[in-house]
């Protein structure tokens, strides 16, 4: 049977961009090594922070191909593989090279809107192709569908090759509906910055996070202190960062957290349409907490 090995700060890794719109191979190579630096756990590459839709096939492969180098197996690597086809996800899983990848993120299908039976069929169809550890990834206000705590328990008893959830749904009572029933193979793992200490406290065992871009050492000492049950000094560490959690998905994500990185120095401040960088006064407050917070990269 699978196991799950994404725990603590796991960083949904942007795709850092040059200012004529290529991606910064350059830029990715200086934040790979921030992270690895930095206390990351795991990291989640090739999703929705890292605007995998905006990349061409060529780009996902060398993105791949320089993250696995660069990691070297030093902590896991979570892919990005999910679709509203499951035929074509399945012919991904089974024709596609994951040589040092630790296991896939599978989104719940966007656009679509499938039944509850219907999201069950196409995971169990994911988790029998793959080669690799199936995470889960709900997160219904990006994708119109709510995959139930039913219907990921189910998954979770049937499918052993499923061996945790990103949960980005906000219900409480569903996220510990989930907790509460799971099999002991399977974990629940936050998806959301700003609950993932209170996730925690009901026993999630992490987050993939997307201000551990720009803050990993910081913000994997808060989920270590909280998976410790030092929660005082978590809630310290959470509590200082509620008004960055907010800024950066004010303009959507991942426009906050490249204007942060950006005013750190490690990227360029570029994204691909149809995003578009943060507003101008947003950014202004993101630097002053940047500046306030004296972040040395």
């Amino acid at each position: 049977m699978a196991y799950n090995r994404f725990k603590g700060l796991g960083v949904a890794l942007v795709t850092p961009f040059t200012k004529n719109g290529d991606v910064d191979y350059v830029a990715l190579r200086r934040l790979l090594d921030y992270q690895l630096s930095n206390g990351v756990d795991f990291l989640c590459i090739l999703a929705t922070t890292g605007e995998t839709p905006c990349l061409t096939s060529e780009e996902k492969s060398k993105i791949k191909e320089l993250v696995v180098e660069k990691v070297n197996g030093r902590i896991p690597v979570l892919m990005g593989c999910g679709g509203y086809n499951t035929a074509a996800v399945v012919e991904v899983l089974r024709t596609e090279d994951f040589t040092g990848i630790d296991g896939i993120l599978s989104v719940c299908p966007y656009y679509n809107k499938p039944s509850q039976e219907g999201l069950y069929q196409h995971f169990k169809a994911i988790a029998e192709a793959s080669p690799v550890p199936v995470v889960l990834y709900n997160v219904p206000g990006r994708v119109g569908v709510n995959m139930t705590a039913e219907t990921t328990l189910r998954l979770a008893n049937d499918c052993h090759n499923i061996v945790g959830i990103k949960e980005a749904s906000g219900n409480f009572t569903q996220i510990d509906d989930i907790i509460k029933n799971k099999p002991s193979h399977f974990d629940v793992i936050s998806g959301d910055d700003g609950i993932t200490f209170p996730l925690i406290t009901l026993g999630a065992v992490g987050v993939i996070s997307v201000i551990g871009n720009a803050l990993p050492k910081e913000f994997s000492r808060m989920v270590r202190l909280a998976l410790n049950g030092d929660y005082p000094n978590a809630r310290q560490i959470h509590h200082k960062f509620t008004e960055l959690f907010k800024l950066l998905f004010v303009d959507g994500n991942p426009a906050g957290v490249k204007a942060m990185l950006n005013s750190m120095g490690l990227i360029e401040n570029e994204l691909r349409l149809p995003l578009v960088p943060t507003r101008i006064t947003t950014m202004e407050k993101i630097s002053a907490i940047v500046k306030e917070l004296n972040i040395k990269c």
